[in-house]
């Protein structure tokens, strides 16, 4: 059997650093991104990669950028004719989607500050807002607000998911079920009713539901 040398080794570069560390992201969850096994996918040494990435939050950075970037997020200004309220629904429903699809996704963007180079993508964006009306900087919080939510959202609902392999929610058509949670909760009607309608519903309901008072709430600042 040969050993590989390092001049047989693929080039070592921020973008496979960013690459390998995704691939742990999905294979462990975001514990089990670490430095050490980043430079062990990769077969280098540790000072390789802190020379391309100086530290865990840098990381989880450009972590965050590449994951949208993956999943198509950054898919550019309106169509033609498209209201820019319906984009800014589009965009946050997509950033939803990616984020739910991989595990801990949201957690590694919380708190994540964009890189240089996303500068002129985050420019277009505030182009859209601004020619629709708001100032730059409430634009700017309009986006940090869908943000917010979004991450938010998705957080639970991982954390749902997480919980639900466990403690798998009752079927809605259980009529033994519905008989007891009704006798339980005859003295709380209002939260029997709630709880029966949510068991009714699609998982994203509540998603959408927020993200409507939202944009609901943007457009009627700015119809």
């Amino acid at each position: 059997m040969s050993v590989e040398t390092a001049a047989e080794r693929p080039p070592v570069s921020r973008g496979a650093v960013v690459s390998a560390a995704l691939e742990l992201l999905e294979e462990g969850g975001l514990d089990a991104v670490s430095f050490r096994r980043i430079a062990a996918k990769l077969r280098v040494s540790g000072p390789t990669v802190h020379w391309h990435v100086d530290n865990k939050r840098q990381l989880m950075d450009l972590m965050a950028e590449e994951l949208m970037r993956r999943t198509g997020h950054e898919h550019g200004p309106p169509r033609p004719g498209q209201p820019w309220s319906e984009w800014l629904r589009a965009r946050a429903q997509q950033m939803f989607a990616a984020l739910i699809a991989t595990r801990d996704a949201p957690r590694v963007l919380a708190g994540n500050r964009p890189s240089p180079e996303s500068f002129p993508a985050i420019e277009q964006v505030l182009g859209v807002l601004v020619d629709a009306g708001f100032g730059p900087g409430e634009a700017q919080k309009a986006l940090f607000a869908i943000g917010a939510y979004v991450i938010g959202s998705a957080t639970e609902w991982q954390a749902e998911a997480e919980r639900s392999r466990a403690e798998p929610l009752p079927s809605p058509d259980d009529e033994t079920l519905n008989a007891r949670r009704a006798a339980f909760l005859a003295d709380q009607p209002l939260l029997l009713a709630a709880m029966t309608e949510r068991l009714h519903e699609l998982h994203s309901a509540s998603f959408e539901y927020g993200l409507d008072m939202i944009i609901t709430g943007l457009r009627a600042r700015h119809p």
